[in-house]
């Protein structure tokens, strides 16, 4: 009877915490020592939906992203930290070859390593405004659970501590105060409990087998090693039983967001997480917040990411007399794209979007990877521009990260890329900031077979390339701007959706200009379409994205 009955009192607690939880109330209350800021925002989902984009971000349109951490110190790709202990991928392999057998030389000794001895913020930050970026933001911890800042919840194992032995948050931020960018900050350490299972694992053939990898290391394992006195474990933080399904590679995506068998996630862990982020907020004072999470961090298991949104929006509120703080989540529902800006990941929006949203995306991988450099496998600044006007004619804006190498430089060619989105940027980026959708986005044979978006996104590059027939729409004011993704070889231009007998242009058509030049065009307009006779094709480097200023 007894039995019983503490097995019906242990459900009735457990119905009361997921109540509170799902109620947006705080059920930790032990360890959260960060300072909170009170305002007219709860930790709800009913009162974020209040939320409202602020204008600076809708007309900035264009971000650069620093994603970059010691896992770019092998150069060897993003998650390196989790494929190093694969046994058999090319990550691996790699680190087999470079540093040694991950029983001997783990994830926490590739940061010792990385040293960031270039590093100049200021240098990248003013490239980047020079190439059009309107913000600025720098990762501030991935799943490697290494805080790029200097935190007092992760005390040891940040970069000023070990590493770089420097603020890099706090490098960044004054960079991008120094360039008038407003600052972001992206944060994805929730998801290490899970992401460094691979650690506990051991070789399962060749002369290391059954060894264990360094996943499980304490700090009574650091006698006479450079790590002595550190503890791995708050690092690596998997002193847990593996998540369901743990040894398929491939079950962490159906766990992302803690359920489908995901080991849960202790108390402890969440306060920490929440801590650092809550103090990584107060800082650094960042005006737009990324979380690489369903939703929020730890949601629906927790209440902690609704906590953090709540007290992000307040404190804005209060230093601004208005709220200027943007969120960013991925996978989101309707309502929960009112609460804050939907972050859609290697992808973009099919359609024009009633809210403001984001696509973040990068020219190569998300940590620095020498192979794609040597393949040039870069995204060109065609595709780059492309992509922007697209998502800027559906209500988007689009966060570009310029992968970093482990000595805090980028490459030449990763140099001439953000260059030439300059050029293009510096001549046509009237019919970019502060736009916003028109009627319709566009016309042409590109959409109508786009990707449809899978997961947090993951649709780029499945649909057909651009070409002159694209067309994409912005306006500002009473100015139209028509963007044509390709120069036709006769050098007419043809937009159907601007035929005489338009429902969506009835106006009469007063003057066309040429964008970078501002040179009025000749144009007919019949039944078909507006035909536009484009000036003399003078580079064809630029000739991937051609905008009209059409004037009513």
């Amino acid at each position: 009877m007894k039995r019983r009955t503490l097995i019906k009192g242990t459900a009735a607690t457990l119905s009361s915490l997921w109540l509170s939880r799902a109620l947006g109330k705080s059920f930790y209350n032990n360890q959260l020592n960060e300072p909170i800021a009170n305002g007219p925002f709860k930790p709800t989902w009913e009162s974020l939906q209040n939320y409202k984009t602020p204008e600076w971000f809708r007309d900035a349109k264009l971000g650069m992203w620093a994603h970059w951490g010691p896992q770019c110190q092998p150069e060897a790709g993003d998650w390196y930290g989790r494929g190093m202990y694969q046994e058999g991928s090319w990550q691996y392999k790699i680190h087999l070859q470079k540093y040694g057998h991950p029983s001997k030389f783990g994830f926490k000794d590739v940061i010792n390593e990385w040293k960031a001895e270039k590093w100049n913020p200021e240098e990248l930050v003013s490239l980047y405004k020079s190439a059009g970026a309107q913000y600025f933001m720098a990762l501030a911890n991935h799943h490697d659970n290494f805080d790029l800042y200097d935190s007092k919840y992760q005390n040891s194992w940040n970069s000023t501590k070990i590493g770089p032995k420097k603020d890099l948050i706090g490098g960044w931020e004054k960079a991008a105060r120094n360039n008038g960018l407003p600052f972001g900050v992206s944060v994805h350490a929730s998801h290490a409990w899970r992401w460094y299972e691979v650690a506990q694992r051991s070789d399962k053939t060749g002369p290391y087998a059954g060894i264990p990898y360094d996943g499980k290391l304490t700090k009574a394992g650091g006698k006479d090693k450079w790590w002595q006195g550190l503890d791995p474990q708050e690092l690596y933080a998997q002193n847990h039983p593996l998540s369901k399904d743990s040894l398929d590679d491939n079950s962490i995506g159906g766990q992302w967001g803690w359920g489908n068998g995901a080991y849960p996630p202790d108390k402890a862990y969440i306060d920490k997480f929440y801590n650092r982020t809550i103090e990584l907020i107060n800082k650094y004072n960042p005006d737009v917040v990324y979380f690489d999470d369903s939703q929020l961090p730890f949601w629906p298991v927790s209440d902690s990411g609704l906590r953090i949104a709540a007290h992000l929006y307040n404190k804005s509120i209060k230093e601004h007399g208005a709220l200027r703080a943007v969120l960013n989540g991925k996978i989101l529902d309707q309502n929960q794209r009112k609460a804050m800006v939907w972050d859609i990941e290697r992808g973009q929006a099919n359609q024009i979007e009633p809210l403001p949203w984001q696509t973040d995306t990068c020219i190569g991988g998300w940590h620095y990877d020498r192979a794609l450099y040597e393949r040039d496998g870069y995204k060109t600044a065609k595709t780059v521009i492309q992509t922007l006007v697209d998502i800027v004619a559906k209500n988007g804006n689009l966060m570009l990260n310029i992968p970093v190498r482990g000595d805090g430089t980028i490459d030449e060619k990763e140099r001439k890329i953000v260059e030439d989105i300059g050029k293009w940027m510096n001549t046509n980026g009237e019919s970019i900031y502060a736009t916003r959708p028109w009627k319709i986005f566009g016309e042409g044979p590109a959409q109508e077979a786009a990707a449809q978006l899978s997961a947090q996104g993951f649709n780029e590059g499945k649909g057909k390339p651009f070409t002159h027939e694209d067309i994409r729409f912005a306006t500002k004011g009473d100015v139209l701007y028509a963007t044509a993704m390709g120069w036709p070889e006769d050098g007419k231009l043809v937009i159907k959706s601007l035929a005489k007998a338009s429902e969506h242009f009835p106006k009469e058509i007063q003057k066309i200009e040429w964008l970078p030049t501002k040179q009025s065009l000749t144009f007919e307009r019949n039944d078909k379409g507006l035909i536009v006779t484009l000036p003399e094709k003078s580079s064809d480097a630029l000739a991937y994205a051609n905008v009209l200023k059409v004037l009513s």
